[in-house]
């Protein structure tokens, strides 16, 4: 069970959204709009957001330009993660990363089997770091965004959350970009 220690500071977090998608407006955008509003309840800023169609092109420069810019510290894609010939999210992104979060990918669809039971199958969500900037890659589906916003990203982020969380080591993330005397 998350353990929220309410004895320390909270620090808040500048998150990017991105949904990918060719049918959506950021208007009628679900999924971006549910997590919008949880990012926000929970007292981190949406640093900007965007809705892309689902070309692999688009979709790297996008993250690419939020990785580059300071003043985001996290991007969470939403769509393209599925297996038609359209879903090129993850194609996109894995090649940006420095380093994968492995286990973001087993705790979600561990969490998600819950929820969707065996249908979880049908999501490559991933995650990973790139320039100091963590990256999720979510399903486009409301209620997969909720499962990982709510059961995962939701406590990862909060740098209050114990025993240990993702914003403490965000000082760090770039260290090997800075060289080895910092």
């Amino acid at each position: 069970m998350p353990k929220i220690d309410e004895s320390r500071a909270f620090i808040p977090v500048r998150i990017a959204l991105l949904t990918m998608s060719d049918t959506r407006s950021l208007a009628d955008d679900k999924s971006g709009g549910l997590l919008a509003e949880r990012i926000e309840a929970a007292g981190h800023s949406v640093a900007d957001r965007k809705l892309v169609t689902d070309d692999r092109a688009a979709i790297a420069a996008q993250v690419t330009k939020w990785v580059k810019d300071a003043n985001v510290d996290v991007v969470i894609t939403t769509g393209g993660t599925g297996f038609t010939g359209r879903d090129v999210t993850p194609e996109a992104v894995k090649p940006l990363f420095e380093k994968e979060i492995d286990g973001f990918s087993t705790l979600f669809h561990m969490l998600s089997f819950e929820t969707v039971a065996t249908s979880t199958i049908q999501s490559r969500a991933c995650a990973g770091v790139a320039g100091g900037t963590y990256i999720f890659c979510l399903p486009g589906s409301p209620g997969a965004c909720r499962d990982g916003w709510d059961k995962i990203l939701k406590y990862q982020l909060d740098n209050r959350h114990r025993p240990c969380n993702l914003v403490e080591i965000m000082p760090r993330l770039d260290e090997h970009q800075r060289g080895s005397d910092s």
